[in-house]
Parts: C-alpha cells; structure tokens; sequence
C-alpha cells in the first residue's frame, strides 16, 4: 500500500539522487577536470591577448633616432614595442631568424625598411607607416612654411561620422565568447547528465530495485525524482564552473565583470533547467525499454544525434552570425533553444519577442515531452527481458 504523499515522494527520490552522485568520484573528478579546462582557456586567453599586443623591434643605423616616436604611435594603438639598439645588423638579422626580434628596421626615418622572419603583424606594420608618414609630411609642410604640429593636429581631429542601422556593442567579442562557452558548457551537462539518467532507469531495473521502489512510490514520481535530483547535481557543477569562471576571468582581467556577463550566467542556469527537463524526462523514458546498460546506447543513440547535430550547426551559425536568419530560426526550435538561445541573448542578438517565443515554445514542448516520457516509462519500467519497442510502450 502507498502511504507517501506525491511530494514526499519526489523529494525521497530526488534526495537520494543527490546524497549519492554529488559524493561519486566522477562527479568531483568530472568538475575538477571541467575547472581545469575553463580555467587553462582563461588563462591562455589572458597570454594570448598580452603577447599580441607586444612586439620587440631591434632598431639599426638611421632609425635608431626613431625610437621614442614609434614607441609613442604604438602607445597611441594600444601597443607595447620595446626598442633595442643594434649596432650590427648582421647581428640583427640573426636574433629575427631565431625569433628574438619581432623586426629588425633600419633606413632613414622617411623611408623605413623592415625586416621579418616570415610575416610581419599588420599592427606593426601600420605603426611604422605611421612613423615613416609623418616624417615625410613633416618634410612636405616645413618646405611650404607650414607649422606640422598645427597641421597634425586638424588632421587627426577629424573623424568619419557614425551612423549604425544595427550598431554592435563595443564589448561584442567579449559577449560572442561568453555565449559560446555557456552554449558548450549547457550542451555538455545536458547530454552528460541526461544519459545519467537513462543509465539510472537502467540499472535500477537490471537490478530489480525498480519493483521495490515502485511499492511505495508511482512511476511518474520515481521518474521525476530522478530528472530534478540529477538536474540539481548539474546545476550545482554548472554555478560552481559560472563563478569560477567569472571569477578568473575578471581576476586576469580578460573581460569584466558586467551586467552582459552576469546576465549570460543567469540565463545560462534557466535554460540548463527547461533544456535539461526536456530531454531527462525522454534519456529516462528511453532507458526504460532496455534491461541491460549494453543496451542503452542503441535508445538514446537518436536523441544524442539530434543533440551533436544541433550543437555543431548551431555553434557553426553563432560563430558566423548571431543575428543571421538562420540562426534566429535554428535558435527557436525548442529541442535546441536550450543551448543557443542563451548564447544568442549573451552577444545581445535575440530580440525581446524571441526570448519569449523560445521561452513559451520550449515550456509547452518540456510540458508534452513530461506526458509523454512519463507514459513510456511507467508502461515498461517494470517489463524484464528483451527490449520493449517504443509503439507498444506508447499502447501499454
């Protein structure tokens, strides 16, 4: 006889659920290796970003009188050059080969020459343009009398106006990387922890504990106990990964901590919460007509397809255009609304009226998919043997 309230219910389930995967080892491994991972791209961007804006350039002959101007155009492009005299330019050309100089440049200050290993960064290069022009502006505007400081300073005064139809944010790379790690990172706790679940069914009803669970609970409450105590347990490794993360990346200073970034992770939880519901119900639904784990993958093979393909196409069209038609389109079916809307709301692409689509779409999808996982499952958790066919769990 069942004396437990449905409330009671779910929440022994989900309470288990979360007791036991929250102390495995491969949850705390699982999460060590992701913060490594978040972390190590962090920091490599951190690297990346610091060495592009950093050049060493050996300076010979003549050009060595240019040596505070060029530091001072580079100043006025965000760039860092550190200028070494040298007084051999054989000498010069071998620390180029060997990588040590960035360009070697020698010539007079009107008419530069560069020397590189194999290409030269077009930053670079446009510095020393800039150094090599001004010299021979200089040289035209003394011939005609004209003060150069005076005539400089009306030259660089003068701006083209802007007039964006669709203006991008200034921070729209920052925003485009954000939405693209919380997209991979929702792809994979979604798959991860959904075939979680379908493993669980599984092994439950290998085991036979299944029979005795379903003594004093219903199927439908064993069913959603699981789906929100492992959502719970990849909801817990996801904040930890968002604050991590946030966190390092503001330290390193790669992007700071904005609404933008705040806001990506808040939406990223929300999502992960309505995507992971939509598919856990079915991963456990699916689980339910196999008896054996060897079996599960031949299941749930369709659904993670359905998962990779939307993910690869999906990832392809952000990167390409977040605001393209596309991706507005891919971006509003509710199977991958989970995992590129956030992203698309990260880089500040998705309308107001698409948010609320996609929302509305995937909540009413999440509501039939429960019914309909629910059915499955409560037909054929408790049929041992060969694997039951999805239209005659769908009959009862």
């Amino acid at each position: 006889m069942r004396t437990l309230s449905a409330r009671r219910a779910v929440w022994l389930v989900l309470k288990r659920e979360l007791n036991t995967r929250l102390r495995t080892r491969s949850f705390v491994v699982g999460t060590a290796v992701l913060l490594v991972l978040l972390l190590g791209y962090v920091f490599f961007q951190t690297a990346l970003a610091g060495s592009s804006n950093k050049s060493t350039v050996g300076l010979t002959g003549q050009a060595i009188g240019i040596a505070r101007q060029l530091q001072t155009e580079a100043a006025l492009s965000g760039r860092e050059i550190t200028t070494i005299v040298v007084t051999d330019p054989a000498e010069g050309r071998k620390k180029v080969a060997d990588g040590d100089f960035d360009a070697l440049v020698s010539g007079s200050a009107a008419k530069l020459t560069a020397t590189y290993k194999s290409s030269l960064d077009d930053q670079l290069r446009r510095v020393l343009d800039q150094v090599a022009q001004q010299q021979v502006l200089d040289g035209v505007l003394s011939s005609a009398q004209l003060e150069p400081a005076e005539v400089m300073a009306r030259v660089t005064s003068t701006h083209v106006q802007d007039d964006a139809i669709t203006p991008q944010p200034a921070d729209h790379t920052q925003r485009l990387v954000v939405g693209l790690v919380v997209a991979f990172l929702l792809y994979m706790s979604i798959i991860t922890y959904g075939m979680m679940v379908a493993q669980g069914v599984v092994e439950e009803k290998s085991s036979r504990v299944v029979e005795i669970l379903l003594a004093s609970v219903r199927p439908w409450q064993l069913l959603l106990g699981k789906v929100i105590g492992l959502g719970l347990v990849g909801l817990t490794q996801l904040v930890i990964l968002g604050a991590v993360g946030l966190g390092a990346a503001t330290a390193t200073g790669v992007f700071t901590l904005s609404g933008f970034a705040t806001g990506a992770v808040l939406w990223g939880l929300l999502w992960y919460l309505l995507g992971f519901l939509l598919y856990a119900t079915i991963y456990g639904a699916l689980g339910s007509l196999v008896s054996r784990q060897e079996d599960t993958q031949s299941v749930v093979g369709p659904l993670n397809i359905i998962l990779v393909v939307g993910f690869i196409a999906g990832f392809n069209l952000l990167v390409q255009n977040p605001d393209g038609s596309a991706t507005k389109i891919v971006s509003l079916i509710p199977l991958l609304s989970p995992i590129l809307m956030p992203a698309r709301i990260s880089t500040g692409a998705a309308a107001g009226w698409e948010i609320g689509l996609s929302l509305a779409l995937t909540v009413t999808c999440v509501a039939l998919l429960t019914w309909l996982g629910g059915k499955i499952y409560g037909n054929s958790v408790l049929r041992i043997g060969s694997r039951i066919k999805l239209s005659e769990a769908l009959r009862g």
